[in-house]
């Protein structure tokens, strides 16, 4: 298994990841998808149809180097042709272990996962000013 499809196993694992067509389908217009994994073996019908899903949003996609069956080995499967992931910072490290030239792809996550890091330092520090000031109150 190569690095990056034990990205994907964590994921998995980890409750990250949406495997097969429909559910990777739902998440991604639900707009939750960071990253939309095809194999390099599946039917352009396939990858036409991921490529349909991300369309219009900032989700990204792209298409790995391993096959349908070591997809779904890295997952506990016999095939797997698509998956999501669904957190940037995991999305950023799967595609880093990748190889190849995903330049799009990495800014396109960094991004995300920037974003998702100063979204949790503001409610964080929300948070904080909460429980400083006794809670919300109206007078």
């Amino acid at each position: 298994m190569t690095d990056g499809l034990q990205y994907l196993s964590l994921a998995r694992k980890a409750g990250l990841a949406e495997l097969g067509e429909e559910p990777v389908g739902s998440i991604t217009r639900a707009g939750k998808g960071a990253l939309v994994l095809v194999a390099s073996d599946s039917s352009e019908h396939t990858w036409r149809r991921a490529l349909s899903f991300v369309a219009g949003t900032k989700q990204t996609c792209i298409r790995i180097p391993a096959t349908k069956a070591e997809m779904g080995q890295a997952v506990g499967r016999q095939e797997l042709a698509i998956a999501a992931i669904t957190d940037p910072n995991m999305a950023l490290a799967m595609v880093k272990a990748l190889p190849g030239d995903r330049t799009v792809a990495l800014e396109a996550l960094t991004q995300k996962a920037d974003r998702q890091k100063k979204h949790r330092q503001e409610e964080k520090a929300h948070a904080r000013n909460v429980r400083k000031s006794g809670g919300h109150t109206k007078k």
